[in-house]
C-alpha cells in the first residue's frame, strides 16, 4: 500500500552533501560553505535580536532585506523576491511554471535538485549534455524549448561561467523562462544580472550561503521584472523567511566591504589550490566559483582501479577530510573540493600527496 502519487514512490529524492555534527574534527570541503565569519555587523544584529520579532509572524515579503539589497544591486525593490534559500526559488519557479507536457530543460552534470524539483511536479525533463569543456549546447537548449531552462552559471561540479552573450542569445531563442542560477557569482569575475532588464523571460538567482557566509541562514533572492515575478508570489509560502534571517541578512548584503575581503581571499586561494592539485597530476577545469572539480589524468589513473575517485574520497574521509563525490555520468573520475582557509587547503594537498605517494 501506498499513500503517494506513483512518481513520489519513484523518486530518489535530493541527497545534500555530508554534513558532520558541530564539534567533529573534520576539515569540511564538501558543500561549498564559505570558511571565514560572516560580517561582525551581521553577527551584532544576531546578538541583540528584540524577542518581539520572534512573537509576531515575519513579513511576508522581507521588505527590510528587499530595500537593502536594492541599494546595493541598482535594482528597484519590486524587482527583487526573497526566498528561504535559492532553493527556494528553485520550487516557486517549478511550482508556477511547469507539469505534465510543461517541460524542465538544462544541461548536464549541474545542480541535481533541478531533476529532483521537476519529478515532483511531474513535469517533462530533457537534459542536454554539455560539451566536454563545459561549453554551453546552446542550439540544443533552444531547440528543447522548455516552459524552464536552467542555467547554473558558474555551473556546479565544473565552476565553469557561461559568457553573458551566449546566455543572452539563449534568452532570445526561449519561449519560456530562463533561470541563471547565479549561487557562486560572488567568486566570479561577471554576472548576466544585466539581462534581466533586457529580457521579461530572465531571472537570476543569487543567495547569502556561498558569498556571505551565511549558509546556516537560508536566505536566496530572485531578481527579474515584478511581471514574472508576479506569477511566483502566487505560489510561494506565506510566510517563507522567517524574522531572524530578514534581521541578519538586511545587515549582511549591506556590508559588502566584508564579503568583497573574504571572496578575495578565497579566490586568492583557489588560484594556489589549483596550481598544487596540477602539481600532484589532477586535471582542473577553470573555475569561476569557490571550488575546483579534480579529475585524475591518465598518469595517476594508472595508479589506481577505474573507480579510483571514489578511492580517494574514502582515504580522505577517514583521515578527517570530506570532499565530494558524485556517482553520476562524467564524474565518477573526479572530486568536486570546495576551497577552505589556506591552513585547511595545505592539509588536503599534504594528505593527497600521501595517498598518491
Amino acid at each position: 500500500m501506498t499513500y503517494f502519487r506513483p512518481s513520489i514512490d519513484d523518486l530518489a529524492g535530493y541527497v545534500p552533501g555530508e554534513q558532520p555534527p558541530p564539534d567533529a574534527k573534520i576539515i569540511k570541503l564538501n558543500t561549498n560553505e564559505n570558511p571565514y565569519p560572516p560580517s561582525p555587523k551581521a553577527l551584532q544584529v544576531l546578538q541583540e535580536l528584540n524577542g518581539e520579532l520572534l512573537r509576531r509572524y515575519p513579513d511576508p515579503m522581507a521588505t527590510a532585506f528587499r530595500q537593502a539589497a536594492s541599494q546595493v544591486l541598482g535594482l528597484p525593490a519590486d524587482w527583487i523576491l526573497v526566498g528561504n534559500g535559492s532553493d527556494d526559488l528553485l520550487t516557486m519557479i517549478i511550482r508556477a511554471c511547469t507539469e505534465k507536457g510543461r517541460g524542465v530543460v538544462y544541461p548536464t552534470p549541474t545542480y541535481v535538485l533541478y531533476r529532483t524539483l521537476a519529478q515532483i511536479q511531474d513535469a517533462d525533463i530533457v537534459e542536454v549534455p554539455y560539451l566536454e569543456d563545459y561549453t554551453l549546447p546552446i542550439e540544443e537548449l533552444i531547440a528543447a524549448q522548455g516552459a524552464v531552462t536552467f542555467i547554473a552559471s558558474p555551473n556546479s561540479p565544473s565552476g565553469t561561467i557561461v559568457p553573458v552573450e551566449l546566455l543572452e542569445k539563449l534568452a532570445t531563442g526561449l519561449s519560456g523562462v530562463l533561470v541563471i542560477d547565479e549561487a557562486y557569482t560572488d567568486f566570479a569575475q561577471f554576472n548576466a544580472l544585466e539581462l534581466i532588464q533586457k529580457h521579461d523571460n530572465v531571472i537570476v538567482l543569487r543567495t547569502l550561503s556561498k558569498g556571505y557566509s551565511l549558509a546556516g541562514l537560508r536566505l536566496g533572492f530572485g531578481l527579474a521584472n515584478p511581471t514574472l515575478l508576479a506569477g511566483l508570489i502566487k505560489v510561494k509560502d506565506s510566510y517563507n523567511i522567517d524574522a531572524i534571517a530578514i534581521a541578519v541578512g538586511t545587515v549582511a548584503i549591506a556590508d559588502q566591504d566584508h564579503k568583497n575581503a573574504n571572496a578575495q581571499k578565497i579566490k586568492d586561494s583557489r588560484i594556489q589550490m589549483a596550481l598544487d592539485l596540477e602539481e600532484l597530476g589532477f586535471t582542473l577545469y577553470p573555475s569561476e566559483s569557490n571550488f575546483l572539480l579534480a579529475g585524475l589524468s591518465p598518469t595517476l589513473a594508472e595508479k589506481f582501479s577505474a573507480d579510483s575517485a571514489e578511492f580517494l574520497y574514502e582515504i580522505l574521509k577517514q583521515r578527517g577530510i570530506l570532499v565530494r563525490y558524485f556517482q553520476q555520468p562524467r564524474l565518477t573520475d573526479k572530486l568536486r573540493i570546495t576551497v577552505g582557509t589556506p591552513e585547511q587547503n595545505a592539509a588536503l594537498i599534504k594528505t593527497l600527496r600521501d595517498c598518491l605517494n
